[in-house]
């Protein structure tokens, strides 16, 4: 009996897209996979770099339409997002792979994916407003650049030191308990689901993180990558949740800076007169 309730306990805990042993994949599998988000990830950035190069670091939206900017802003979350959301993304579709076959197979992936995108692009929504308010401030206002800088630093460092920021952090670096949660998941528009509610926490976990590109500039290439690497490291190395607070201290010395130094503000200063000239 107690064999049996174990056993029962362990099947519980884990779901079809765990495999077998309750391991997320084999070796074999998981290097085949990280190829594949290398080959998904590289060109997105190499994209992003492009257009980077091509417009620059200025205020606002740069004069971009909500569509252009939706599509950079996407093509963006997809070269900074993937690595470090890749272990529940691989393990998922490799039990939709366990689970279906043929067109099936493909049509829940992309739902999956669709879910995921469909909620950082309901981000970038904000994003674009929030870009072009800051944008037509600047340009009334050139000064008032360096508090807009502030305000969005000190906010960042608030939130990556909040109580929202750790409830979505922690559910972030917990693979197994995604699993375990959306196995319970039911049709209609299941992967679909599964993916708006994890690309809902990685929004949670990260939205921080992306305020900080109204200062220092949504097409900022080196911005980017070093956020991409404090949210991989904060998902995925053991002392991530340390690291975050590292990171939210920064910002709110950042916050205290920026009025009076133009350093720290490259995506504002496109409209704001020099300390030297004030």
């Amino acid at each position: 009996m107690r064999h049996i309730r174990t056993s029962t306990v362990a099947s519980a805990r884990s779901p079809a897209p765990t495999g077998s042993g309750g391991g997320l994949l084999s070796a074999r599998d998981l290097a085949a996979a990280w190829l594949l988000v290398v080959l998904i990830a590289v060109p997105a950035w190499a994209l992003t770099i492009g257009q980077a190069r091509d417009m620059g670091v200025e205020p606002g939206t740069m004069g971009m339409a909500l569509p252009l900017f939706l599509l950079l802003w996407v093509t963006m979350m997809a070269a900074m997002m993937l690595p470090s959301m890749a272990p529940v993304a691989i393990t998922w579709v490799r039990g939709i792979g366990r689970q279906s076959s043929g067109w099936t197979r493909t049509v829940r992936t992309i739902e999956f994916v669709a879910g995921y995108l469909l909620v950082w692009t309901a981000f970038g929504l904000l994003a674009y407003a929030a870009l072009a308010l800051t944008g037509h401030l600047v340009d009334d206002h050139p000064t008032a650049g360096r508090w807009i800088g502030s305000a969005a630093f000190l906010l960042a460092g608030l939130y990556q030191l909040g109580p929202l920021k750790y409830v979505c952090l922690r559910h972030c670096r917990d693979p197994m308990s995604h699993l375990v949660h959306y196995a319970g998941f039911r049709q209609p528009a299941r992967d679909l689901r599964v993916g708006v509610h994890h690309g809902a926490y990685c929004v949670g976990c990260c939205a921080g993180l992306m305020v900080v590109l109204i200062p220092l500039g949504v097409m900022n290439v080196a911005a980017m990558a070093g956020l991409a690497v404090v949210i991989f490291v904060e998902k995925l190395w053991s002392r991530g949740p340390l690291l975050a607070r590292v990171v939210g201290v920064a910002f709110l010395v950042l916050a205290v800076l920026a009025p009076f130094q133009d350093w720290v503000l490259p995506g504002l200063q496109g409209s704001m007169p020099s300390m030297d000239g004030m």
